[in-house]
């Protein structure tokens, strides 16, 4: 009988594999993007693209749901028949926080959830420290919260990386107490990146609801292992003893095609519900499986949700 809670993977243990030199050049020409206007006053030290009231046009980008109708082009519109949103250029100081999820419920997949987390998270916070924005992280679990606060500068890139590193995961979730902890956590005008499966029992609504009204612009990135996505394309079929890795609860079953079938059922809705959570509280969200190419989600998929430029 096979385990279902096995996993293989290589850990990073250095800062340069969680980030190669290649990936690094592919990020130099990004930006975060802030979904909505703050009102913060702190004058930062570069032109950045949000949307607001200021008088130098940049770009277009497409419409997410979320969005602000305000600053829909409706000429665009009627001649294209597509929603576009204008962005603007103005001078601010952002900060990018990025709420990896550090439960062990992460610790499953191949590719690893935990480990394409804090990847993806130190791609992220590349991306802010080389626009001159802020960089805060934050690690949660049910042993709280823990945080890297306040950096600033492309030379801090290492200490990031080296925090992402000794960041392991342990014990439950505790969504709900560690969104209350990171949403007294902003400075200044502030994008909040959240990492996680978001396999949450009691959802994830209430938390990302103190962390928008902390007045964080939360996106979500839900991710999930190709094992979770597609158990009999990753090879788990038959006999399985499935233990949840949070509470080590532990059931047996025989999986056959029907059953996986109502499970990816039943997984494609509660993802959906998800989606449909953070559209209700105005949050930005995607969903990605871990062996989604990590250059192509950055440059491509997220700039075209609306999170980089």
């Amino acid at each position: 009988m096979s385990n279902f809670g096995e996993t293989i993977h290589d850990r990073p243990s250095k800062v340069d594999e969680l980030l190669g030199s290649h990936l690094m050049s592919s990020l130099d020409s990004l930006d975060i993007v802030a979904r909505k206007i703050f009102s913060g006053k702190t004058q930062g030290e570069r032109k950045s693209r949000r949307r607001g009231s200021s008088v130098e046009f940049a770009d277009y980008r497409q419409y997410t749901s979320g969005d602000d109708l305000r600053f829909i082009d409706w000429n665009v519109y009627a001649r294209l028949d597509r929603l576009f949103m204008k962005i603007f250029l103005e001078e601010e100081e952002l900060t990018l926080g990025i709420a990896v999820d550090a439960s062990a419920s992460m610790e499953f997949g191949n590719p690893n959830k935990f480990d394409f987390a804090r990847r993806l998270a130190m791609a992220l916070g590349y991306v802010a420290l080389s626009s001159h924005n802020k960089v805060s992280l934050f690690g949660f679990n049910s042993d709280g919260v823990q945080r890297l606060t306040g950096l600033r500068g492309r030379r801090r890139t290492r200490d990031m990386g080296q925090w992402l590193l000794d960041l392991l995961p342990s014990g439950g979730t505790s969504f709900v107490d560690a969104c209350k902890v990171i949403s007294t956590s902003r400075q200044g005008r502030g994008v909040l990146v959240v990492l996680s499966d978001c396999l949450e029992e009691d959802g994830i609504t209430q938390g990302l609801s103190y962390l928008v009204g902390g007045g964080w612009d939360v996106f979500v990135i839900q991710s999930l292992a190709p094992e979770e996505v597609s158990p009999l394309d990753a090879g788990l079929e038959g006999d399985l003893r499935l233990e949840d890795s949070e509470s080590g609860a532990e059931c047996e079953i025989t999986a056959t095609a029907p059953l996986v079938a109502k499970y990816k059922q039943r997984l494609e809705q509660y993802c959906e519900s998800i989606r449909e959570q953070c559209i209700r509280i105005g949050a930005g969200s995607v969903r990605v499986s871990t062996d989604v190419d990590m250059e192509q989600l950055l440059v491509e998929y997220l700039r075209g949700r609306g999170l980089l430029r």
